[in-house]
């Protein structure tokens, strides 16, 4: 297999060097971390060697530098390790194995089985690499029609040449607002003309201040900042944008002439997007610009996603709130899958339009679910305003309880007081002849309450208390309030005098009820 191009021949050599440049850093990063190790857990007697070892590894990788500073340079693709070099590898290769080992036998019982652990793997990737320095790394020659034979290695740098080749143009639609910040005119003009050309609205900033002064007021896509700056530098400006809470999405690209790795590391921990080197190539600062911009358009449209999740999230959670007692929609949302309790003492309310039958058959529907709707409604914020719980609405009935979910010891008192408030706004209405009136009847006792349902759930009330409550309404008075002995006792002695009667219920009996 031939390499189809220059950039195949350079990716090649590369991967080459890269087979001996990949373990001899392994070797030096587990060093470093074996000497940090027996520093903190001993034994401090092989320190010395140890620290031999790391030298050695040090000599190793400065070599392989050489190597790929000499692929860098010779773009013609010649690449060989003559003796010479190979001798000058084998010779840290030689002190890393031969020290590596002698602390293994020396002071095996003293390390941590970590340690003697990364130690092996030094030696086992020191093995390996004396293989391939002492074995037969494919070679171009100056000939520059001899192939290669590594197989593998032509099939990778094939397929890197293939894919670059391939590439598609940068899409011109890919285009956004840039503030650069440079306090040399030059730069700013050149950067200024140069992103103009490829379509960016551009803004131009003479030093930090001013940045942040025309941030104050404009929106930016990006902006591409200089570190060498002389009231504030690249990096005080980037970590003040940060830290606003409306600037710090803009995403930031540093540009400096600095080639300093400390510099780098900083402008990538205080959250710069990228970091470009003056000069500045015209097509890498193309492509880094296309690709923040791309990201930054991924990262809105995260948001609003995010923002539309978090509103449906919100109407839903409002929806739930306005079927199910909070409490209950908390239990939901806790992972209770089965919501049930037994109360020991509530109060149920019924409440009935007593002619209502004959209202609805005069009335258009439009008109008659308005009505109901408002009226209902209505007695929704009654019951919020006396704390009690609205259970459902059975036709023109309405159900609700005091004293649940969570209970409380006034459960009778807070629920007279709401039926008395239900009576005062039908009297209050105004509206069809003769007027709507309302049946009230209130029972007290122990009841269940729960959850069920899987569509159209509902949180309901059941037991021998809710039957009697809805006898007490069906059986009595237009315009009044009938509650039952059990309510009455709850009531206290202070409530007052109430009518007393002894009415025959229906599957009850004799039952007594008192009339408010």
């Amino acid at each position: 297999m031939s390499l189809p191009t220059d950039i195949g021949r350079r990716a090649y050599i590369a991967r080459l060097v890269q087979k001996i440049a990949d373990p001899a850093q392994a070797i030096l990063g587990y060093q470093e971390l074996v000497i940090e190790d027996v520093q903190a857990t001993g034994p401090a007697e092989a320190l010395p060697d140890l620290g031999r070892v790391l030298s050695a590894a040090r000599d190793l990788n400065d070599l392989i530098r050489r190597l790929l500073d000499m692929e860098a340079s010779d773009a013609g693709g010649v690449f060989a390790l003559d003796s010479e070099l190979r001798h000058d590898l084998r010779t840290p290769m030689n002190a890393i194995l031969g020290y590596s080992e002698m602390v293994i036998e020396d002071f095996a019982e003293a390390l941590s089985p970590g340690i003697v652990e990364d130690i092996s793997r030094i030696i086992h990737e020191s093995r390996l690499l004396l293989e391939q320095i002492d074995g037969r790394l494919d070679i171009f020659s100056d000939d520059p029609d001899e192939k290669p034979t590594d197989h593998v290695d032509v099939t990778i740098a094939a397929d890197l040449a293939r894919t670059l080749a391939a590439r598609s143009p940068l899409s011109s639609e890919e285009t956004g607002r840039i503030l650069v910040v440079d306090d040399t005119a030059s730069n700013r003009d050149l950067l200024n003309r140069r992103l103009s050309r490829d379509g960016h609205l551009v803004t131009v900033a003479g030093s930090g201040e001013e940045a942040l002064r025309i941030l104050e007021t404009q929106e930016f896509d990006l902006a591409l900042a200089d570190i060498l700056m002389p009231d504030m530098n690249g990096i005080e400006l980037l970590s003040r944008l940060k830290s606003h809470k409306r600037l710090r999405e803009i995403p930031v690209i540093m540009i400096s002439g600095l080639k300093d790795d400390d510099a780098i590391i900083r402008c990538i921990e205080a959250g710069a997007e990228d970091y470009l080197q003056k000069p500045i190539d015209p097509v890498l600062l193309r492509a880094r610009i296309t690709a923040c911009l791309e990201r930054s358009r991924w990262r809105e449209r995260e948001r609003r996603y995010l923002a539309q999740i978090e509103f449906e999230k919100e109407r839903a959670d409002t929806l739930l709130h306005a079927i199910l007692p909070r409490q209950v929609v908390k239990r939901l949302a806790d992972g209770e899958k089965v919501i049930a309790d037994r109360i020991d003492m509530a109060t149920i309310v019924f409440a009935d339009i007593v002619n209502f039958t004959e209202f609805a058959a005069r009335t258009p529907a439009i008109v008659l679910v308005q009505r109901l709707g408002e009226l209902f409604s209505r007695f929704d914020e009654l019951a919020d305003q006396h704390g009690v719980e609205k259970i459902k609405t059975i036709g023109d009935a309405y159900m609700a309880a005091a004293g649940l979910p969570d209970p409380r010891p006034d459960h009778a008192q807070a629920a007279v007081a709401f039926a008395r408030a239900m009576l005062a706004e039908m009297c209050q209405l105004t509206g069809p002849e003769p007027p709507l009136k309302l049946r009230i009847g209130i029972n007290s006792g122990p009841v269940i309450a729960g959850l069920i349902g899987r569509k159209r759930f509902v949180y309901d009330v059941w037991g021998h208390t809710v039957n009697v409550a809805s006898r007490m309404e069906s059986c009595g008075t237009p315009g009044r309030i009938q509650i039952s002995q059990s309510t009455f006792e709850a009531l206290g002695p202070d409530f007052g005098e109430c009518h007393r009667e002894v009415r025959d219920i229906q599957g009850i009996g004799k039952y007594p009820t008192y009339l408010l």
